[in-house]
Parts: C-alpha cells; sequence; structure tokens
C-alpha cells in the first residue's frame, strides 16, 4: 500500500531555518498534487504549501516569502525549505499527497504521520 513518511522536523530559534521531506512510497503509480498541511496546539489544520503536477507551486499567504516547495517525481518526494521561522510557525506538519495507484481507479488522499516544528527564543 502507499505511505507517506516525513522527516526534517526540530526545535529551532527565530529566524532560522529547517528543511522538510516527505517520501511516497508503495504502489504509486503517479502523484498529482502534493503538499504540506500543518496544525498548531489548539488550531485546525490548514494549507501550507502545495506543488501542482507540473510543479507550479502555492502558498498560503501566511508563508510566502519564506517558504519554498519543491518536488522530485523521479523520488516520489516533496520538500519544504521553511526560512526566516517564526513562534507561530510552530506546529505538526503533515505530508499530504493526491496519488494514482497500480491497483484502483481514481485518485485518492494520503496523509503522513506528521513532524512537530518548534520555533522558540
Amino acid at each position: 500500500q502507499v505511505q507517506l513518511v516525513e522527516s526534517g522536523g526540530g526545535l529551532v530559534q527565530p529566524g532560522e531555518s529547517l528543511r522538510l521531506s516527505c517520501v511516497a512510497s508503495g504502489r504509486v503509480f503517479s502523484i498529482n498534487d502534493m503538499g504540506w498541511y500543518r496544525q498548531g496546539a489548539g488550531n485546525e489544520r490548514e494549507l501550507v504549501a502545495v506543488s501542482a503536477s507540473d510543479g507550479s507551486p502555492h502558498y498560503a499567504d501566511s508563508v510566502k516569502g519564506r517558504f519554498t516547495i519543491s518536488r522530485d517525481n523521479a523520488q516520489n518526494t516533496v520538500y519544504l525549505q521553511m526560512n526566516s521561522l517564526k513562534p507561530e510557525d510552530t506546529a505538526v506538519y503533515y505530508c499530504n499527497a493526491k496519488i494514482r495507484r497500480y491497483d484502483a481507479t481514481g485518485v485518492y488522499d494520503y496523509w503522513g504521520q506528521g513532524t512537530q516544528v518548534s520555533v522558540s527564543s
């Protein structure tokens, strides 16, 4: 089956950077949209950034100019480069992908288990 695994989270001070990675594995035929969501304590899960199948990026207003999303289709991997991190960026970051499978018709949503990003001084 398909699974997504995130990595790269950690604890940093304001103004520092982190790079998140997410790898899709299993019976993946192709990946359409692939992106990142986050959920802070007491908050709803929100969209951070999405990379369309052609690689075109879309960002939430709160991270524009600071975060960069990219993907490597050959490796079924999406990245999130996070610069100038702020305390309000503290959250669990979840990878999401819309995937076509070898063994099923249609497009399916998959979620990773999440990786913790903490920004504090």
